[in-house]
């Protein structure tokens, strides 16, 4: 006869992991603000400029510069202005204090939450991607280079974003990463060139983390080339201080 005891406990770490990682997938796709700053924007923006001519970009081809560009915005609006805003309110309304006294470590929070950026992201370019080339995108370059860029374009965009969802009120967090998010639209090179500001402010504008992901994305999948050390220098500092200082800083509650 085989006796059933209880065997409280808690799951192995990758199976928590995996949960919340789910969870923070469907909590975001349920969302349509979230949606509408993820996804909508985005193609709206690719489609838009594609095909009328609203924007001087210096090509014939416009698809070919824009679509890098919106590739950057994606990663910028998932991985900064989302988890921010995100993250900022788990914190007022103490989601995170309660996770705390969870089984999940907060690292396999942090964990969860660094897979539901790069996940959504996949989905961001797969859509995009799918729409550029219904438009008549043509890309060039490898596509490792481009992947590196786009994790460490994440990584960057990641820091700061927990960095201001860990130091500041909920209301500061979501004007502050919204005025970002439009404000780096705007002066990033993401849906015009950055040659139209004058030489002084473009050297400015280039060492924004925005503007060498953009770069370095229209780089390679435009110009097709190797490996844009500038932009991956420029994406390795951001991402570098941004992490640093997110671990310095963030507080739980």
């Amino acid at each position: 006869m085989t006796t059933f005891v209880p065997a409280p406990g808690a799951a192995p770490l990758p199976a928590m992991v995996t949960a919340q990682t789910a969870y923070e997938i469907r909590t975001l796709l349920r969302n349509g603000e979230q949606l509408l700053l993820t996804l909508i924007i985005p193609v709206v923006l690719l489609v838009l400029f594609s095909v009328t001519s609203l924007l001087d970009l210096g090509t014939s081809h416009r698809v070919d510069f824009l679509t890098p560009g919106i590739l950057a915005l994606a990663v910028m609006s998932t991985a900064f202005t989302g988890q921010a805003i995100g993250t900022g309110f788990e914190r007022r309304y103490g989601v995170l204090k309660r996770l705390g006294a969870t089984p999940l470590p907060r690292s396999g929070l942090i964990a969860a939450k660094t897979l539901t950026v790069i996940v959504v992201e996949v989905l961001q370019a797969a859509v995009i991607t799918g729409v550029a080339f219904g438009l008549g995108w043509h890309p060039h370059g490898n596509p490792v280079t481009t992947a590196l860029l786009l994790l460490l374009g994440t990584a960057a965009f990641s820091g700061f974003g927990l960095l201001m969802a860990g130091t500041l009120r909920a209301e500061a967090t979501l004007a502050g990463a919204n005025l970002i998010y439009l404000l780096l639209l705007m002066l990033g090179g993401v849906v015009f060139p950055l040659t139209q500001f004058p030489s002084g402010v473009r050297t400015v504008l280039e060492l924004l983390p925005i503007s060498a992901l953009a770069d370095g994305l229209r780089q390679v999948l435009q110009h097709g080339a190797a490996m844009p050390g500038k932009d991956l220098l420029v994406l390795t500092g951001w991402a570098v201080v941004g992490l640093l200082l997110a671990a310095r800083f963030f507080r739980w509650e």
